[in-house]
């Protein structure tokens, strides 16, 4: 992005409650922008800031992660005629709230960053820059994450510079995708039942789930009775025995072993009730009653 762009405000949510104190938080874009002294806007709704926005007389948008509808009387305000929007996935597929757990969770080996020019549907708008990447194995949420985020900025960077010059290109989403696939890969905000892992699926789908919602908010999963939050897991083909689904398989070096609907799933990093990170067999070994 060119050094003399300028930032004239930020618009973000309100402060929510969070933690246990469940206490007002801004959002870390408010406190990044409060620091660096830009004006924030946070209103429950959009349209309580429209007349202060069009008085900014800005050039453009530049939507990220901002998690609402923007109204076209919103949309229409730049000067440039446009609103820019960084989505981290190769859109059409992958709509929504949560794109990148989205594709960690099916087990996709590829994903990337799209920016378009934003419409009044959810993630619909032209695409005006579009680059892909290959997913690592093992890659977790937070890794890929920060990954996405570096290749946004760039690629905004990019649009803005494309913009400034005349030299902006735009492609409808149309026909880029299957319907059926579009729909299939849709996301929503996550609900905690997102998060438990079903002790029945295959242990392939079970590590993808683990990879989606690390670290945070984390996989939740049952394992002998016991409560744990699992932050690392690698599926194993090794003996299944669906009738055990749940169930201890066996301790390796850092390692609890658990059937699962098809193959093993060997927790490597645990989180149990009331304490820090454990690898998977310690955890294991302190189920054992003392001798």
């Amino acid at each position: 992005m060119r050094a003399r762009t300028e930032l004239v405000a930020v618009v973000t949510q309100p402060d929510r409650p969070a933690g246990r104190g469940q206490r007002p938080t801004p959002t870390a874009v408010k406190v990044a922008a409060q620091a660096a002294q830009i004006p924030v806007f946070d209103p429950p709704g959009l349209r309580e800031v429209r007349e202060r926005l069009a008085a900014l007389e800005p050039d453009l948008f530049v939507v990220v992660s901002y998690g609402k509808i923007i109204p076209a009387d919103i949309l229409a305000i730049p000067r440039q005629g446009v609103a820019l929007n960084v989505h981290p996935s190769l859109l059409p597929l992958y709509r929504g709230a949560t794109p990148i757990q989205g594709v960690l969770r099916d087990g996709r080996t590829e994903t990337g960053v799209t920016i378009i020019a934003m419409d009044e549907g959810m993630d619909t708008g032209d695409i005006v820059l579009q680059e892909k990447i290959p997913i690592v194995p093992g890659e977790t949420y937070g890794e890929l994450h920060d990954r996405l985020a570096a290749l946004g900025a760039s690629l905004l960077g990019a649009a803005i510079t494309a913009l400034e010059t005349g030299t902006l290109q735009r492609r409808p989403q149309a026909g880029l995708a299957p319907p059926g696939e579009i729909e299939a890969t849709l996301t929503r905000p996550l609900h905690k039942d997102d998060m438990i892992l079903d002790w029945h699926l295959p242990a392939k789908q079970l590590a993808d789930r683990v990879r989606a919602f690390a670290p945070r908010p984390a996989a939740r999963a049952l394992v002998a009775g016991v409560p744990v939050k699992v932050l690392q897991a690698r599926a194993i083909d090794d003996r299944s025995d669906p009738a055990r689904a749940g169930e201890i398989a066996g301790i390796d070096k850092g390692a609890v072993r658990v059937y699962a609907g098809s193959g093993q799933l060997a927790l490597e990093r645990v989180i149990p009730p009331n304490r820090g990170v454990v690898d998977g067999a310690a955890f294991a070994r302190s189920l054992r009653p003392a001798e």
